[in-house]
């Protein structure tokens, strides 16, 4: 301390001497105007550097990120050149789907709903197709015995008149029921919301309504266990009375009608002592218009009935199968398999 006491003592001498204050007084003075230029020379240079230095990070942030972003813009031109192709008219367009963000969910998005366009596209052209088929061969009887009933050589005694007039009508009712069923099966294709209200359908109950209608058997069971589904009535309506009055045709003997609780699920199995189905026919028969070898167009129904069940089933959540008889005898039982009430 003693030390330090002695130099700050000495300082303080020699600074207040006259010949030492007023040189250094003066150097300073004399050295500001250097000293000032060169404090700006310093801070301009650090600002030259502090910017070379932000452009080179910019630049180096730019490469790096290029290959990302480019990769990024890539797929996002492949997925709009594919939405221009499938704009254009082509409906198999599908874009490849790389990765897993947010441009690969769009490109799964719009994979999922170009693949249900064109499905939904090819099966209007097909029902279209099948359908003016079909209209023409009762059109054609209708017109034939319109000609029949004018023409000068035909007999024209009141039972012949009567046959005629029975057959036209006939053909007037296949006429309608194939328009009928060509509608729906259309709007169940669309997924159309509106085709009615869902509600609780005690299913049982539906199935014994339709059973008197064609004089079929009914088995309920434990009838203390109430087979209840949500539902549009009127479709569900429409899938049972297709099942019956497909076994109906085609059926030699009775027409047996199960309804049943199997687990969360409600089944209802409809037999008949036809001809039966072959294995390799019993998915084929579903599709629209399609009939079994041999079968014709006076067997009645227009080819639609069993396909409109199915898009009902499907529609209500459920499936419909055709199987062999449990018992073994021969004919065919179909299976119409529906989720319970919960």
């Amino acid at each position: 301390d003693r030390a330090v006491r002695s130099f700050v003592a000495w300082a303080t001498d020699e600074v207040k001497k006259p010949q030492v204050r007023g040189v250094r007084v003066e150097s300073l003075e004399s050295g500001r105007p250097e000293m000032r230029q060169t404090l700006d020379r310093a801070e301009k240079f650090l600002n030259l550097v502090a910017l070379l230095a932000a452009l080179l990070s910019a630049v180096a942030v730019a490469l790096a990120t290029y290959p990302i972003i480019r990769k990024l813009t890539r797929r996002l031109e492949l997925l709009q050149r594919g939405v221009e192709r499938w704009g254009a008219g082509d409906l198999t367009t599908r874009v490849a789907v790389q990765g897993n963000d947010e441009v690969a969910f769009l490109a799964q998005r719009f994979n999922h709903a170009a693949e249900r366009v064109e499905t939904l596209v090819h099966s209007h052209k097909s029902l279209l197709a099948n359908a003016s088929h079909e209209l023409r061969s009762p059109l054609a009887r209708i017109r034939m015995g319109l000609e029949l009933m004018g023409h000068p050589g035909t007999s024209t005694s009141a039972n012949t008149s009567t046959d005629f007039k029975a057959e036209i009508l006939r053909n007037l009712a296949e006429l309608d029921q194939l328009i009928d069923e060509i509608l729906l099966a259309s709007r169940l294709d669309a997924q159309e919301v509106d085709l009615g209200t869902v509600e609780s359908i005690d299913l049982s109950g539906l199935a014994a309504e339709e059973c008197a209608r064609v004089d079929a058997l009914l088995d309920t069971g434990d009838n203390s266990q109430t087979v209840e589904v949500q539902g549009i009535p009127k479709l569900l309506r429409r899938a049972v009375r297709n099942l019956l009055e497909n076994a109906r045709r085609y059926s030699s003997g009775e027409v047996e009608v199960v309804v049943r609780r199997e687990g969360p699920r409600a089944v209802v199995r409809v037999s008949d002592h036809g001809p039966g189905v072959p294995p390799a026919q019993r998915e084929r028969i579903f599709e629209p218009f399609y009939r079994l070898p041999g079968a014709s167009e006076r067997d009645g129904g227009v080819g639609l009935g069993l396909a409109l069940v199915r898009s009902i089933a499907e529609r209500h959540g459920g499936t419909v199968v055709c199987e062999a008889r449990p018992d073994g005898a021969p004919g065919a039982c179909f299976v119409l398999n529906l989720p319970l009430q919960a």
